[in-house]
């Protein structure tokens, strides 16, 4: 493993470098996503429906394409297919100031789903390959943290460019920062992947069959994350705090980045079940004091503290989560398989984000968003006891790589 000469040094220069094109890409990621809506209406007049649909693509081709990037990743020379998907992916930055038609754009959306779906395998993958065994938990947490800062920083920032200079500054600041990121991330040193005996095309290439227990536990996690992303600031208004959010998407940041830097360690000291029940359990606490500030939302102050302190402790579950369960699915499959292990992780996880995207907004239109996050919780309670029962026992007996 390519660690610049010494195998138990995490910060090598390879590592930094493709924590900071992380950074950078993500942060052309995230800037787009609050000003592509207002976009679509005021270049194209778009509909609701066509609104979505566009949006969708992006997020269908991703996954679509994921199982495939994992076999590719496995197969391919990984540092190769790094650079292709993150060349892929930046060009696609700059095609949506120059599409001049729908048609065009879902064009470019759909290539951008696809590049990025192949690009958070193969970067997952080689973060892997380039980190000391002894520090695996560390190096995705670190590698993580670029991915979060960019989410609370990217979509402010776009906001005032919008503001400032119209759409296409953020679309070009986006494609610079994706060149740089692309320059940066060129610099990355991976060592040969080991060759292994041709073995014959079958499913287990693209799903980590071992992967599916944890895959469950993640997918039922990623129902209250996908709907706290997306719908928590109507939850807001509905609990009559206003539509300001701000506080609830930094104190969430701050939480997934302070557990990110602890919660890496100790999985790295033999931890790894240990923190997932963890991070689990803390998720799913403030998940229910979440759903519960309804219940005193005739004192603003009380459902305000609950609200937001709530944020705070769902960011450090799910912190604590994210590398954590990376590792885990690593753990269960061989070398020549580390990407096929890192698309079921994604794969399972972007399902249950999905599923609490499309189903939310329907239930809490029709009940209250108070309800939604009360199944979100009942969803994370499950995921608890079947963790508990269940996969935590599956993984010490089927482990393939020492923690």
């Amino acid at each position: 493993m390519a660690t610049d000469n010494n195998k138990e040094v995490l910060f090598s220069r390879s590592f930094i470098a493709i924590c900071t094109a992380n950074f950078l890409y993500f942060f052309g990621f995230y800037s787009l996503m609050p000003i592509l809506a207002l976009y679509l209406v005021d270049k194209f007049q778009a509909g609701e429906f066509v609104i979505g649909f566009i949006l969708a693509c992006y997020t269908i081709s991703a996954l679509s394409y994921r199982p495939f990037a994992g076999f590719l990743v496995d197969k391919l020379d990984r540092k190769k297919l790094y650079i292709i998907s993150l060349s892929i992916f930046v060009l696609s930055f700059g095609g949506y100031p120059i599409a001049g038609s729908l048609w065009a754009f879902i064009a470019f959306r759909t290539l951008h789903g696809i590049s990025f779906g192949s690009l958070t395998v193969t970067a997952n993958t080689l973060v892997i390959d380039i980190s000391p065994k002894s520090r695996r938990g560390e190096a995705l947490g670190i590698f993580g943290i670029a991915n979060t800062t960019a989410m609370a920083v990217g979509p402010m920032v776009a906001v005032q460019l919008k503001e400032a200079y119209g759409y296409n500054a953020v679309f070009y600041i986006a494609f610079i920062l994706g060149i740089i990121a692309f320059t940066i991330g060129s610099t990355v040193k991976s060592s040969p992947k080991p060759k292994h005996e041709h073995a014959p095309l079958s499913w287990d290439r693209f799903i980590l069959f071992k992967g599916i227990p944890p895959g469950f536990n993640l997918f039922l996690m990623g129902i209250p994350y996908g709907m706290i992303t997306s719908y928590i600031a109507l939850y807001s208004v509905e609990l009559g705090l206003g539509e300001k959010t701000g506080w609830f998407y930094s104190l969430f940041a701050v939480g997934i980045i302070l557990s990110r830097i602890f919660s890496g360690k100790q999985t790295d000291r033999g931890k790894l079940t240990q923190v997932i029940s963890m991070g689990i359990g803390i998720a799913t606490l403030a998940l229910i004091i979440l759903s519960s500030s309804k219940l005193v939302e005739s004192s603003p102050t009380t459902a305000s503290l609950l609200f937001n302190g709530a944020a705070l402790f769902v960011g450090l579950g799910y912190g604590s989560i994210f590398p954590a369960m990376n590792n885990l699915f690593v753990n269960l499959a061989p070398h020549n398989k580390r990407g096929t292990a890192n698309s079921t992780y994604m794969t399972t996880w972007d399902i249950g984000v999905g599923l609490g995207l499309v189903f939310s907004g329907k239930i809490g239109a029709t009940t209250s968003y108070s309800i939604v996050f009360l199944i979100g919780a009942i969803a994370a309670i499950t995921s608890v006891i079947v963790f508990e029962a269940y996969t935590k026992h599956f993984y010490h007996r089927n482990k393939i790589v020492q923690e």
